[in-house]
């Protein structure tokens, strides 16, 4: 298995547990060599915190791309995360086609939207922007709430199969090739992934916890392509990414100060495990 290099691109929180800070050590940890590229620095994570600085670095992406042309870097992998304007998403699609290598992976977690709602920086300017980059994605992983903003489908709390399907659907007219859904429920005690790639559809689910932790997403799109980086399948790797999301969440329990994400940190030698195992199986088979 070659060792891979991989670019992440979305914002950096100094303090927080979310985007570039969860990013980078959870795809190093999965032997990946990471490369960043911030979409902005924030004095902190916007969730528990108030007063917080951003300083947007949308004018340095150009320099920064032209500098990775003329040395000649290139990439097996994209993934997007939090992009704070329209103009970052143009920057994102020339990065993508300039330095992926020809078999290169766009993989894009289009953060902009959960419960119903847009994020307060967003519009749907914002969303239609969006979409050309989802369109062109060879992995896209939104929640619920994301997947309808991008499909024009109504939002629904409560929903059944034929909806998810529906929404499924209406993303691969989009455009994306292989889809990862998150945040899918049928029954009040469980959520799950719904997961299409190549064509074949299935679902993975476990138990839904009480709490509401921040920073989750980020920390299950990080692990799903760590996991499919180290050249697992998108349902094998969703598992992994669900089930060690969960686990972070469990390993936060309790701790009524520790509001602003989970801790990651000490699970991802469990995380190492799950993708050994998985990868043994997976030559087994």
């Amino acid at each position: 298995m070659a060792y891979k290099r991989l670019l992440t691109i979305q914002d950096i929180s100094c303090v927080g547990q979310c985007s570039l800070t969860v990013a980078l050590p959870i795809l190093s940890a999965c032997g990946h060599e990471t490369a960043i590229l911030p979409s902005a620095v924030l004095s902190t994570h916007t969730a528990g915190f108030t007063g917080f600085t951003c300083r947007d670095l949308s004018a340095d992406m150009p320099a920064i791309n032209a500098h990775w042309n003329k040395e000649g870097l290139r990439f097996e992998a994209v993934y997007t995360g939090y992009l704070g304007s329209t103009e970052q998403i143009d920057y994102v699609k020339a990065i993508m086609n300039s330095t992926l290598t020809p078999a290169g992976l766009r993989i894009v977690d289009p953060a902009m939207a959960d419960h119903g709602k847009l994020y307060p920086a967003f519009d749907m300017a914002y969303v239609e922007a969006m979409k050309s980059l989802c369109a062109a994605a060879d992995y896209l992983l939104p929640n619920v709430t994301e997947a309808c903003f991008l499909t024009g489908i109504e939002y629904r709390e409560e929903y059944d199969e034929a909806y998810i399907q529906e929404l499924m659907t209406a993303l691969h007219k989009l455009g994306a090739k292989n889809i990862i859904l998150t945040g899918v429920g049928f029954h009040p005690t469980e959520t799950g992934v719904m997961i299409s790639e190549s064509g074949v559809q299935s679902y993975y689910c476990h138990r839904r916890l009480s709490e509401n932790c921040h920073g989750t997403g980020d920390v299950y799109a990080s692990a799903f392509v760590g996991a499919l980086m180290k050249d697992l399948d998108a349902y094998t790797a969703a598992k992994i990414a669900a089930d060690y999301t969960l686990l972070c969440m469990e390993n936060t329990r309790g701790d009524k100060d520790h509001t602003y994400g989970v801790k990651f940190e000490p699970m991802l030698g469990t995380l190492m495990d799950m993708i050994r195992i998985a990868r043994k199986m997976a030559v087994r088979d």
